[in-house]
């Protein structure tokens, strides 16, 4: 995997609506058979033998304090596709990404689940939020105890942190990237089963914000009435 920080990419592809699998690369990809490769150039830590980098810690206590955000992202497809809209957190658990254009995607997790909207299809795939990647990101804690990091990279402008746990999302992974100044949290990158990267840059970001009771509500019902009704 190459992770790359697109922050300041001219050559940025037009905006196009996600694919499923896109989607399913915010955190929604489960157990395949991909083996770990460790990211070039990066620190690989010696699991649990290795302590992690004090200032690593730091920084992800900081964004695990972040107990509500809002703001606008934009995210790159394994091929470059670019999309973006606007997204809604609340830990612990709790996340909305409304995508722009006239499919009207949504991703919601409600704490438990995870649900993918594409409202101009009518259809809806649902998944337990423990099984996606996202859950390290939700947690009320990012833990970087144990095996669960991979690598730390801290260069003078971005420190970037790699987590896995097989025993809980198989071969998928997250890398986030913060400024290691003010802590923030620049972009995630999530890499499926299959060693597809997703990218997710957020700004204009919002921290103590308060939501309306149903921002991250899942409509169950809905869900099992769209799926009974599949074509099969």
């Amino acid at each position: 995997m190459r992770v790359t920080d697109m922050r300041n990419d001219p050559s940025a592809p037009g905006k196009v609506a996600p694919s499923r699998r896109q989607l399913l690369g915010l955190g929604l990809a489960i157990a395949g058979a991909a083996a770990f490769n460790a990211v070039p150039g990066f620190q690989v830590l010696a699991s649990a033998q290795a302590a992690v980098p004090a200032a690593a810690q730091k920084i992800a206590d900081h964004f695990s304090s972040v107990k509500s955000m809002s703001g606008e992202f934009v995210q790159f497809g394994p091929k470059g596709e670019q999309t973006g809209g606007k997204f809604f957190l609340e830990r612990p658990g709790k996340i909305r990404f409304n995508y722009d254009g006239s499919s009207n995607f949504r991703v919601i997790s409600d704490g438990k689940s995870v649900v993918i909207l594409n409202k101009k299809l009518n259809t809806s795939d649902l998944y337990p939020l423990s099984k996606t990647p996202l859950k390290l990101l939700l947690d009320d804690r990012i833990d970087l105890s144990g095996d669960r990091v991979k690598s730390v990279k801290q260069e003078d402008d971005l420190t970037t942190i790699q987590l896995a746990d097989k025993s809980v999302f198989g071969n998928s992974k997250i890398t986030m990237m913060f400024d290691p100044k003010t802590f923030d949290l620049r972009q995630w990158t999530i890499t499926d089963a299959q060693g597809k990267d997703t990218t997710v840059m957020i700004f204009n970001t919002k921290e103590g914000v308060s939501f309306a009771p149903d921002t991250f509500a899942i409509d169950y019902t809905a869900n099992r009435e769209l799926n009974t009704n599949k074509p099969r």
